[in-house]
């Protein structure tokens, strides 16, 4: 691979994420993150403390209503300007949270269930390794910002 071959697409890619407008848009996805996840922490404490619920599936359940929180929020403001259709970003957004959701759920049990983190604290650490997933997803392949 003399001529660079495959590291080519893979270097352009990082010069579009290692650039200023995408710094904006991950600025612009904390905020949005940040909220949406302070409203899936209180369903999830409220379907653990409150409803009795099973922790790994509040996890879930709170996951899944803190992302669809995510895209109304980050596609009118993340991702503003996108070309994608409502109902097709829509779905590939959910794709993508299925992806971030199967990432959650396996680093939050292992860390609950087979580190003995206190599953608030797992939810908090967990959002990170997951998130920046997610945005790299959607910003790449979902709205084509990057």
């Amino acid at each position: 691979m003399a001529n660079g071959g495959d590291a080519e697409p893979a270097a352009g890619l990082l010069r579009r994420v290692w650039s200023r407008p995408v710094g904006a848009m991950l600025a612009r996805n904390t905020v949005v993150s940040t909220f949406a996840f302070i409203v899936g922490l209180a369903v999830l404490w409220v379907l653990v403390h409150l409803a009795r619920a099973d922790k790994v599936v509040s996890a879930g359940v709170s996951f899944v209503t803190a992302n669809t929180l995510h895209y109304a929020l980050g596609r009118s403001w993340i991702f503003a300007g996108t070309q994608r259709a409502l109902h097709t970003g829509y779905a590939l957004f959910l794709v993508n949270s299925g992806i971030g959701l199967a990432i959650t759920l396996a680093l939050f049990a292992l860390m609950v269930e087979g580190a003995g983190v206190n599953y608030l604290v797992a939810r908090v650490l967990v959002s990170v390794v997951a998130g920046l997933v997610m945005f790299l997803l959607n910003a790449t392949v979902n709205f084509r910002r990057v």
